[in-house]
């Protein structure tokens, strides 16, 4: 009988496939693609998930990411924040245009509220079920949705600079996840105190989980092996980030 089962179930488990395609949008004039991923299989609406990119701008690292999560029952949508065509090509470039949003969160907000619509205009998102995620410059962004009182149940920073120069003018809505290096030389103690003190003055539901031995970029493989750097690849704590991040999904989205 159990083998009988199986096999009346294989078809559906064949058939289901998680696809992506390239979306275009804009925010101020300003051409952008992001990609969507979904199970083709699944026909009602599933919780959606907004993924923004490290500094370097979207890039097979994030795009995989979202992906990755679009296996879970999510659709996903990495997000291109600098345009098409304007990925930096170096460090040097990629401080100069993040930097452009750094200084400017009204710009970072409204070009993040931009990709979240597109999920927004998704017949296959569950629209009250909306979060938002983001690697190092993309965590940065993900918290600014969250005090900017964007329509997101949760909120995820890996590794993301945690300074607020907007802070959120009333209580902040949104669940907020931070997962951070222990020794990340970007995020000092001092900012994590100015950040802790944020969430509770904005009465937040929130957590932070700080790595031991870990410093800045641990999800990235690319960010190199060494933490005497202040960037490295630590794979035990992108793990552990992972699952983190799952189970929080899990509880404010599904």
């Amino acid at each position: 009988m159990k083998y009988l089962l199986m096999i009346l179930f294989l078809p559906a488990l064949l058939e289901a496939k998680v696809v992506t395609e390239m979306i275009a949008y804009e925010q101020d004039g300003v051409k952008l693609e992001g990609q969507l991923a979904y199970d083709d299989a699944v026909k009602t609406p599933l919780p959606g998930v907004v993924v923004f990119s490290e500094w370097m701008g979207i890039s097979p690292f994030s795009k995989g990411k979202a992906l990755e999560l679009a296996e879970f029952g999510y659709v996903t949508f990495a997000a291109d924040f600098y345009g098409v065509g304007n990925n930096p090509k170096d460090f040097k470039s990629a401080m100069e245009i993040s930097s452009k949003f750094k200084q400017n969160r009204p710009l970072m907000r409204q070009r993040a509220l931009a990709a979240l619509e597109v999920l927004h205009r998704s017949k296959r998102v569950d629209q009250t079920k909306l979060a938002a995620m983001g690697f190092c410059f993309g965590g940065t962004v993900s918290l600014e949705l969250a005090r900017a009182g964007a329509p997101v149940k949760g909120v995820v920073s890996f590794h993301g600079g945690l300074e607020a120069p907007m802070r959120a003018p009333g209580k902040i809505e949104a669940k907020v996840l931070v997962l951070q290096g222990g020794d990340d030389p970007y995020v000092p103690d001092e900012m994590v105190q100015k950040f802790q003190e944020e969430m509770r003055t904005a009465k937040a539901d929130w957590q932070l989980i700080a790595y031991g031995n870990t410093v800045h970029s641990f999800t990235v493989p690319d960010a190199g092996n060494d933490p005497s750097k202040g960037v490295a690849y630590n794979e035990l704590s992108a793990k552990r980030a992972w699952v983190q991040m799952r189970l929080f999904f899990k509880s404010v989205i599904q």
